[in-house]
């Protein structure tokens, strides 16, 4: 299942301390941020099925994000 969602996530720094967690989160799976697009795309191609544990996640870290439509 691909999940697509908007996010706070501005920098790599960001994405660094985000990597443990959506490895651990996400797997098996691949996952990916869209920096360069407005919303700062995260896609997820993951098995498992609740965008609210992602977003929970995030949202630990101090991070802001929404699921979008797919």
């Amino acid at each position: 299942m691909i999940y697509v969602f908007k996010t706070s996530v501005e920098t790599e720094k960001d994405i660094l301390n985000l990597t443990y967690d959506l490895n651990a989160h996400c797997t098996p799976g691949k996952w990916n941020f869209d920096l360069q697009d407005c919303d700062r795309i995260l896609r997820i191609d993951t098995q498992m099925q609740n965008a609210a544990s992602i977003i929970l996640l995030l949202q630990n870290k101090g991070f802001d994000c929404e699921e979008l439509p797919y």
